[in-house]
């Protein structure tokens, strides 16, 4: 054979045909293509097609032919092969690549390195470089080196073809571990030559994405010699482009996130040269005022006069950290301003936005995402940078004030939307720019944000401008989690400046402000409830009649906020304006997401409420019933759901449950109203209910079965013993939920992963998986119904108990979904309550119940789990008289499968003692804590299974000693004092 023929002219024609067909529109000729490589070409002579397609890559006349035989080169060199039943070693890998004779892959190598020197066209080249660095790759897992690729990488990097430099400079970009064994200056001055090139950006991006992968994947040591690199990438900045910029920009991302400390020594720089470029532009017609602010004297005209006075983070020029600072935030608004007061910052498009302001939209996020992420993953660095906090607080604000509304028409769009969770974009409210607010306040805390945050914040809620009032109570809202501790200290200020703007004349203000109290309800909880409930219900509650339907449906909303840290004595003087705006929100209203919205909101009103909410029966019960009855159109799915959660939730109010109850899904703390007055109304309910659960029901309809299931139970635990007759009707099509399968396929190796609504990827044992999320959801939804009906209709369920320990034992080991085992590992021992109630316990059983049980201690690694399995033998044995119900074997079995376990866990505890030794593992404290505490539940309840067998058993020594191990002990007194303000 000839040095440039590969393979014979036979082969070379078949698959050349091939080829053609597999890019031809008709599916047949395709589909039969496919089959022949697959089933005959490849299945036969796996040697022949990969030579061949190499040819083909380097010597086709057809560029598209060249290009395609490259990639399906890379497609099919890795694609698993069936075993060969006649080889013994069946650990090794099972791809194309691992049956070549190593002549094949030497010849194929080699194939491609001359194509990557030849080839003239950049599309193609592209394609080579990218099948070079999988095999390299893949060469390098398995141990084989490829010293000729090295050599003529760095060969590349030094043509004078600008194609061949940047292919070269993609390839060291996938594979750094080409030239982490080089010196390191031969190295730098590889890569310097590339962050250089004057002839093309392509190049330099190569040069960079090389340069990153190199920095992040280097040794320490390595990294230390290698920091000089960082000037010459940051070098490429400044020339670029929009578009460029924005590239550039989010390939340094992921290396600020995973090494920030290069990034130390030039924070002042990047700071100078980013801010100005997020912040957008003033219109033309404007002047700069002379007291601009800039980095330097980041605010020149000093702070807003309605600022609050929070202390600053204390620096070197302030060491007490006192509220007048050298350099404090930023003024804002800026001082010129166009059109009766408005900033002109604030409407940086008023036309539709052209290509290039795109452009610069996506260059502006790509730098706001630098220096947020450049905080979140060094805080205390970022916060020694004199003007960094104010410099991105403030990119963030005008950011959030840039809401493109030509002429109010997305205000228009905004407010007679008929379905507000198709706004992704929200009619132009750049989330990004709050996300980023978030996730700053999270990262450095609220004693440096807030200060410099209330700077702007009182300027904005005072603007002419809509759009950055807007911003302001966004703001506040997007800051709370994160600066929650300090923001509790200035809360009264806080409301006082949210609460007047429920009276704002523009509608996305007032609909800010609801969203800015309900999420102070949740990242304050308790505290606002408690402190300011008047303060906030007198101005919302007034909102829930406003003109606007998004408006009085976000203020419904915000109530739920508030009810989840609210005492039923508090809310109890506000309920009557709260039930009768949402009742006339409920009736009065033509859109579904308003009604849905009231009837979400009068559940958890009524959950909150308890028995003060008693009165309100009357008037709520029948409406929901008679929506129940009328909204019978497919469209209205979500709504007969909304209903039959709440009317379900009310039922249970009529009964005394246990708060404390582990068994009940739904506990609650006080009577509402008589059983009996529910009872009136539940054969009417319960009627209704048969009949949306025997109405055909459409395939993609995944809420209304779990719905279903989830308000069956509620009327369970509202009718009590009495829910007998409905168990016929409701166990059968529960049980299938319960037996329902894991939804799985397996994701091909070389098949591209595309997102599904419903479906989620996981990756387990080196396969990907697709898993269908809804059944899941189902199957663990079944398993907390049956707990429900189980413990509460006792010897009523006896009927159904064989079926439901058949599906409960199985799902133990249910490892696509740790809420279906835990639910499963619960329903057990109410099984063998309601099996001793029935007198079915037997030797058998008691078998059936167990064996299952110690053989899942016994593999058990999730200590969390391992917890649960205890406690669910524990509470079965209790149940059925203790040690005396298990026969000998099952008990020696129990207490083999304890000293595994317990030898486990010491070991564990040992080896993340000496791994932690000596070291400052203050970043891995809370995982550490964490694990601790699941394990610590574990011996809990292990010592508990013990004391039950023999209160004096030698094992509960061994419990005792190895809960001493406990690493994260001397932390817990810190841990009970300590906040995240240090970021």
């Amino acid at each position: 054979m000839e040095e440039d023929s590969l393979a014979t002219t036979e082969v070379l024609s078949s698959l050349s045909q091939a080829l053609a067909n597999l890019v031809l529109g008709d599916n047949k000729i395709r589909a039969d293509a496919e089959r022949l490589l697959t089933e005959k070409w490849l299945a036969t002579q796996p040697e022949a097609v990969i030579l061949a397609l190499a040819q083909l890559t380097r010597q086709a006349q057809d560029e598209n032919m060249r290009s395609f035989a490259a990639v399906l080169l890379r497609r099919l060199v890795f694609r698993p092969v069936p075993p060969d039943r006649h080889d013994l070693n069946h650990s090794a890998p099972r791809t194309i690549y691992d049956h070549l004779s190593e002549g094949t892959r030497f010849l194929t190598e080699r194939a491609l390195l001359r194509c990557l020197r030849e080839e003239s066209v950049d599309s193609v080249r592209k394609k080579v470089a990218d099948t070079i660095t999988d095999l390299a790759l893949g060469s390098m897992e398995r141990g084989r080196p490829w010293p000729e690729l090295q050599s003529t990488t760095f060969e590349c990097t030094q043509s004078p073809t600008i194609g061949h430099r940047e292919s070269a400079f993609r390839i060291l970009a996938s594979v750094p571990h080409l030239v982490l064994d080089q010196d390191v200056s031969v190295v730098l001055r590889v890569l310097q030559g590339g962050l250089k090139d004057m002839h093309s950006v392509d190049v330099c991006h190569a040069a960079l994405r090389a340069s990153s992968a190199y920095l992040t994947s280097a040794d320490p040591v390595t990294r230390a010699q290698a920091a000089g690199l960082m000037h010459p990438i940051l070098d490429t900045l400044p020339p670029l482009s929009h578009v460029q910029l924005a590239q550039f920009l989010r390939t340094l991302t992921p290396l600020a996130t995973s090494q920030p400390i290069l990034f130390q020594d030039h924070l002042p720089s990047i700071l100078t040269f980013l801010i100005p470029l997020i912040l957008a532009p003033l219109p033309s017609s404007l002047e700069l005022s002379e007291a601009t602010p800039t980095v330097g004297n980041p605010n020149p005209l000093g702070p807003h006069p309605n600022s609050l006075a929070f202390p600053s983070t204390p620096t070197a020029a302030n060491p007490q950290g006192n509220t007048t600072v050298n350099n404090p935030a930023f003024l804002f608004p800026p001082p010129s301003s166009v059109g009766g007061g408005s900033s002109g910052r604030s409407i940086p498009f008023p036309r539709a936005p052209t290509a290039e302001d795109e452009a610069r939209d996506q260059m502006r996020r790509a730098a706001l995402e630098l220096l947020v992420s450049l905080s979140e993953a060094r805080p205390s660095m970022v916060k020694k940078c004199n003007g960094w906090v104010n410099g991105v607080v403030r990119c963030c604000l005008e950011g959030m004030a840039e809401i493109r509304d030509e002429g109010g028409e997305a205000t228009v769009r905004w407010t007679n939307t008929d379905d507000p969770s198709e706004d992704d974009d929200d009619y132009g409210y750049p989330h990004v720019f709050e996300e980023s607010l978030d996730r700053l306040a999270c990262a450095i805390g609220g004693k440096a944000l807030l200060p410099v945050a209330f700077m702007y914040i009182p300027a904005l809620l005072a603007s002419h401008d809509w759009m950055q009032r807007h911003a302001g109570l966004m703001a506040i809202a997007a800051i709370a989690e994160g600066t929650h501790q300090i923001m509790e200290k200035e809360l009264g200020n806080v409301v006082s400046l949210v609460t007047p703007m429920f009276k704002d004349p523009h509608p996305r203000v007032r609909f800010a402000t609801c969203q800015c109290i309900g999420q102070l309800c949740t990242d304050l909880e308790e505290v606002i409830q408690d402190r300011y409930h008047q303060e906030i219900f007198s101005a919302l509650i007034p909102t829930l009649r406003a003109p606007e339907p998004r408006v009085h449906a976000h203020a419904a909303a915000a109530i739920i906020n508030f009810c989840t840290g609210v005492d039923g004595n508090t809310l109890q003087p506000y309920l009557d304006p709260i039930v009768e705006g949402l009742l006339t929100m409920l009736n009065a209203h033509s859109k579904r997401y308003v009604q849905e919205q009231a009837i979400t909101t009068l559940a958890m009103v009524a959950d909150a409420a308890a028995d003060t909410f008693r009165k309100y029966y009357p008037l709520i019960m029948p409406n929901l019933i008679n929506v129940l009855r009328t909204a019978t159109d497919p469209e209205m799915r979500q709504l007969r759901c909304k209903v039959m959660e709440c009317a379900g939730l009310i039922g249970i109010l009529t009964v005394m449950v246990d708060a404390a109850d582990p068994f009940l899904m739904y506990p609650i703390t006080a009577v509402a109203v008589g059983r009996d007055t529910f009872k009136a109304d539940s054969t009417e309910f319960s009627e209704l209910l048969l009949q949306i659960q025997n109405s055909p029901t459409e395939s993609e309809d995944d809420l209304t079965p779990q719905y279903l299931m989830s308000t069956w139970a509620k009327v369970c635990q509202a009718l009590g013993p009495t829910f007998e007759p409905y168990l016929q009707y409701v166990m059968p099509p529960l049980l299938k939920s319960a037996a329902v399968k894991a939804d799985v396929s397996v994701i091909e190796p070389d098949r591209p992963v595309t997102e599904r609504e419903g479906w989620e990827v996981i990756e387990t044992q080196g396969q990907r998986i697709e898993i269908r999320t809804a059944s899941l959801e189902e199957k663990c939804t079944a398993f907390d119904v049956l707990l429900v009906y189980s413990h509460i209709m006792g010897r009523s369920f006896a009927p159904y108990l064989s079926q439901t320990l058949n599906l409960a034992v199985p799902a133990l080991r249910f490892f696509f979904h740790d809420g279906v085992r835990e639910a499963a590992a619960m329903v057990i021992p109410v099984l063998v309550s309601c099996a001793q109630g029935s007198d079915m316990i037997n030797e058998s059983f008691l078998s059936g119940v167990f064996s299952p049980l110690i053989s899942g201690i016994s593999s058990e690694i999730d200590a969390g789990f391992l917890a649960s399995l205890y406690k669910c033998i524990g509470e079965s044995l209790r149940t059925v008289g203790g040690r005396a119900a298990l026969s000998s074997p099952l008990e020696e079995g129990l207490l083999k499968a304890t000293e595994n376990q317990l030898h486990t866990l010491a070991q564990k505890r040992k080896a993340r003692a000496d791994r932690l030794n000596g070291r400052d593992w203050e970043e891995e404290k809370e995982d550490v804590m964490l694990v601790e505490e699941m394990e610590g539940f574990a011996l809990d309840e292990m010592q508990n299974v013990l004391e039950i067998l023999d209160p004096r058993h030698s094992l509960l020594i061994a419990v005792g000693s190895v809960k001493a191990m406990r690493l994260s002990s001397e932390y817990d007194s810190d841990a009970n004092d300590e906040g995240n303000e240090d970021g």
